[in-house]
């Protein structure tokens, strides 16, 4: 991913479901770049509503494909949802592609929510 060409992946913490005692959140990602992206690890940080963190766990988005918007599901094991005060994407561990290493991968990723729940980084 190149900096100058606009392009990034956004992800957007879309809805957040109960599921026994856990809370399950749903994902969409649009990945605007020109890159085929065969891993995309994130490094999550989960506040509670207190402010205090709740958990930290980490989550692979990928396969990414290019200029694709993708629906990704993952379950937050041993949290209710409305336990969720925000999330906050600490660092991007892992983008690979194609040619391999990907480069700013945590600066060129945006975030947004649709949920009462931020999503930042």
């Amino acid at each position: 991913m190149s900096p100058t060409d606009g392009a990034s992946v956004n992800v957007e913490l879309n809805k957040l479901e109960p599921v026994d005692q856990n809370c399950r959140a749903y994902v969409v990602v649009t990945n605007g770049t020109e890159t085929n992206f065969k891993s995309f690890k994130m490094d999550l940080v989960l506040f509670q509503t207190d402010g205090v963190i709740g958990k930290r766990f980490s989550i692979d988005l990928a396969p990414l494909r290019p200029k694709k918007k993708s629906v990704k599901l993952f379950d937050i094991d041993g949290m209710s949802c409305d336990k969720i005060g925000s999330m906050l994407v600490n660092d991007v561990m892992e983008c690979k592609s194609d040619t391999g290493a990907g480069q700013n991968c945590l600066q060129e990723l945006t975030t947004s929510s649709r949920t009462k729940v931020q999503l930042s980084k």
